[in-house]
């Protein structure tokens, strides 16, 4: 393998994000200036037919989908630019789409690059007991390194462990624990939650308020996958079974990337000025690679490919998605949502298809807006993640608006989990989603299709475990 063909994505990364770094500086007014436009129902049409084509076209025509899903990611996406400059002539909001974006991108991408230059290989057996201790530590690891790191740091001494009887479950289950659930106790986990950091909510509020139902639901779905992985390793054949039971030797390697992961995870809470925080990422990644044994990188079957094919259709998914999330932000408040739970399943049904973090956003800003506060405002922020409002509602931007009393921080809380919890709903829900699911098709392992994903997995499985949550918490 020679180095020559990986160098060319690293210099064009970390080219475009010094770039990206003088153009958004330089443009900086634009993001301060933003406006939701009053779009049409009918524009939600483009992500619809986005989130049906990544569905269902591969089952169709895999071959057909693999060489064409950029020209139909990227023309959907086309056209939901034109409509916003050429018809509401709101460029500011698609320049500031263009800047999640980047943002997006940068923070897995270099997550990816760093975590595969460290080579881990367990010396456990691929029992049922081994798996479950595995996936747990690498849950309570995805509140330290992201749910993106966590991921992409675990997804292969995973899949080597469990290489004589790995099944589709295996990866939906390291799915849903690692690249989504485990991350829901701080900002750095997933996110939204780091928006709402961003916000005023302190840091440790989450993990205090979420750490019982985060470890009742964990506890749950690690008892289900241990059930399920405990009746699949009974059917493997005598020869396999003996197989497993011969542990290799450890091995770690390429750990001096762990100083490039702390780099990327300290530039995370850098706002200002614009791109730094993404200039240091890539920057990270770039030296992480180039300081890297190409055996290391040959050990982990490191190439680009995942990336790109997550590069490219949440390209598309980001401009598509503009007029569902500006319609959710002007009608959010006139759904009817008056309860933790009602935010709870809203938030969560629709972080299930729409970028996690945006949804989060809207969805707390309408439930600031239900108790006639605003999350613009820190003395507000404080009073609804305390003891409530005051009834008398002087500190309120809309006083007559104030009908709850009780417990309002219950409502960030069912927003929070909603986001983070239902991520792993589908493919699309979480960044880290797809990436797994590249790397593992990579290592010709199979995985269930969107819809498979779905309906064999997610609805019997992680529904009736928020089901529970929202009865014990929300309800």
């Amino acid at each position: 393998m020679k180095k020559p063909k990986l160098r060319n994505p690293l210099i064009i990364f970390s080219s475009i994000a010094i770039l990206l770094a003088v153009v958004f500086n330089a443009l900086a007014h634009h993001l301060e200036h933003v406006t939701i436009s009053h779009v049409n129902g009918w524009w939600i049409a483009p992500f619809a037919a986005l989130l049906l084509s990544i569905a269902l076209v591969p089952f169709i025509n895999r071959h057909w989908w693999e060489h064409y899903y950029p020209f139909v990611a990227l023309g959907l996406g086309v056209v939901v630019v034109v409509y916003y400059l050429g018809i509401l002539n709101n460029g500011p909001r698609l320049f500031l789409t263009f800047y999640e974006y980047v943002s997006f991108i940068t923070l897995i991408g270099s997550l990816f690059v760093v975590a595969g230059g460290i080579h881990v290989r367990l010396a456990g057996k691929e029992t049922p007991f081994e798996n479950t201790r595995l996936l747990a530590i690498a849950a309570i690891a995805s509140n330290v390194l992201g749910t993106t790191g966590a991921s992409m740091l675990a997804i292969r001494p995973y899949m080597r462990l469990n290489r004589y009887r790995i099944r589709p479950y295996h990866i939906v289950f390291f799915i849903f624990i690692v690249s989504n659930m485990g991350g829901a106790l701080t900002p750095i986990g997933d996110p939204p939650l780091f928006l709402g950091y961003l916000k005023g909510i302190p840091f440790f509020w989450i993990f205090w308020k979420a750490l019982v139902p985060w470890g009742v639901a964990i506890a749950i779905i690690l008892a289900v996958f241990f059930v399920v992985d405990t009746l699949s390793f009974r059917k493997v054949k005598d020869e396999l079974r003996a197989q497993a039971r011969e542990p290799d030797v450890a091995e770690v390697s390429g750990l001096h990337n762990v100083g490039f992961l702390l780099m990327i995870l300290v530039g995370v809470f850098i706002e200002k000025p614009l791109m730094l925080r993404e200039v240091i990422m890539a920057s990270a990644a770039f030296a992480s690679y180039f300081t890297t044994r190409k055996e290391i990188h040959h050990k982990n079957d490191f190439n680009f490919l995942p990336i790109k094919e997550v590069a490219i259709l949440f390209a598309g998914i980001f401009a598509t998605m503009i007029p569902a999330l500006d319609w959710l932000e002007l009608n959010a408040r006139a759904l009817g949502l008056t309860t933790p739970g009602h935010y709870f399943w809203g938030t969560g049904i629709l972080s299930s298809f729409l970028d996690n973090a945006p949804t989060y956003l809207n969805f707390l800003s309408a439930t600031f807006g239900l108790h006639g506060a605003s999350l613009e405002n820190a003395e507000h922020v404080h009073l609804i993640l305390g003891n409530g409002l005051p009834e008398s509602g002087q500190t309120l931007l809309q006083p007559d608006a104030f009908a709850i009393t009780g417990e309002t921080w219950r409502y960030v809380l069912a927003v929070s989990l909603g986001a983070v919890f239902f991520g792993a709903c589908t493919y699309i829900g979480n960044g880290p989603n797809f990436m797994v699911k590249s790397i593992a098709e990579q290592a010709r392992i199979a995985c269930p299709s969107f819809f498979g994903y779905i309906v064999k997995y997610s609805i019997p499985v992680l529904i009736p475990i928020f089901a529970l949550i929202w009865l014990l918490f929300f309800r």
